[in-house]
């Protein structure tokens, strides 16, 4: 048996930044995300959304890529929240996500986090927050 923790700290927003995740739909797109990503054996730490993405903290599963469980969750998510028709018109998720690795010893900073999602943006934007982790992770524009 292998053993495997890797904790990977994702964000991803809805298609074209549409604020259509609202109260009401925000705790059963949470539940749901939750339920099936336990189901897939994605285990899921902490998860809160906003009204245009999502912050999920999860243990990288050893034969999973960041990738596929991106698949999984976003995919199957938006079909989900279509099926309910949780939202008026065709609900999707941005292609784009934001991964990254997250060390033992700030896993509580970021459980925090992601928990007060809803104060942190009464002072930055998802647009601020985002071009926050590009510059702080040092990635590039790649597309």
């Amino acid at each position: 048996m292998s053993f495997v923790k890797v904790m990977i700290h994702a964000v991803w927003g809805t298609k074209n930044h549409h604020p259509v995740i609202i109260s009401g739909i925000k705790e059963k797109i949470i539940s749901h995300i939750k339920e099936n990503a336990k189901r897939k054996g994605i285990y899921i730490t902490e998860l809160n959304c906003n009204s245009e993405h999502v912050h999920c903290l999860f243990g990288l599963n050893a034969d999973l890529s960041i990738s596929k469980t991106m698949q999984l969750i976003k995919g199957e998510s938006a079909h989900w929240i279509n099926l309910e028709r949780l939202t008026t018109g065709k609900f999707e998720w941005a292609d784009e996500y934001f991964a990254v690795s997250v060390s033992e010893s700030v896993l509580d900073k970021v459980k925090e986090y992601i928990r007060n999602q809803d104060e942190h943006h009464k002072k930055k934007s998802f647009k601020e927050e985002y071009e926050e982790f590009i510059k702080r992770y040092k990635f590039s524009n790649q597309g």
